[in-house]
């Protein structure tokens, strides 16, 4: 779903971010990612706007944190301000207790929460750094990810092809502070944005078959 109104897209998509950053005085130097627990395992999703990704996985029981970063362009140390320019995707880390979820159950789960059908971007961000991808570290999650693309294709819940990429995974660098846990810290503007885009509605429709 495309808004077409620019200047509300600008207020409260990428702009908002933008207008967030002169807010906020975050740790854009320090772009390494969190230590994980050897108990815990990682995953790395890209869904568009990675305030959302990380909100709808915070929800999940099992998932122990959630990072908002970048990762698969051909630079490193990118910011906000160059991700998009050097081909990062904006993409969320999430760590995960094996024993309470399972990498398929999340794949799933990312799936029903994104447009899968959208090469151009999701909802009203568009641009590379906006579309949807599952990085995958080894053989074992790619073959979760090809069954779990083949089982939704069969069904005929989505209304078009899936178009998501599977790449292999690649550094991921963490994004500033004041991105993480948007949802969370401004809530006003994250709910007003997640509104406007238009987000939760097209995943509807686009799941249109599902039960």
């Amino acid at each position: 779903m495309k808004l077409n109104n620019p200047i509300l897209i600008a207020a409260l998509a990428g702009g908002a971010a933008t207008i967030a950053a002169f807010a906020f005085t975050a740790g854009a130097e320090d772009k390494q990612p969190a230590t994980v627990p050897t108990s815990m395992e990682t995953a790395i999703f890209a869904g568009g706007c990675f305030w959302c990704v990380e909100s709808d996985f915070d929800k999940v029981p099992g998932v122990v944190e959630t990072i908002s970063g970048y990762s698969g362009g051909e630079t490193t140390n990118p910011t906000y301000k160059t991700h998009t320019k050097d081909g990062h995707l904006e993409v969320v880390k999430v760590i995960y207790d094996p024993a309470k979820v399972q990498y398929g159950e999340l794949v799933d789960y990312f799936m029903r929460h994104i447009d899968p059908t959208d090469a151009g971007g999701q909802f009203c961000d568009r641009g590379n750094s906006y579309t949807t991808a599952i990085f995958v570290e080894d053989a074992e999650e790619k073959a979760v990810v090809d069954a779990a693309f083949a089982e939704i294709s069969a069904s005929g819940e989505l209304i078009a092809p899936i178009v998501t990429a599977v790449r292999p995974e690649v550094a991921f660098y963490t994004a500033e502070d004041y991105h993480q846990n948007f949802y969370v810290k401004s809530a006003i503007r994250y709910n007003a944005y997640r509104r406007a885009c238009g987000r939760d509605k097209r995943v509807k429709e686009v799941w249109s078959g599902a039960n």
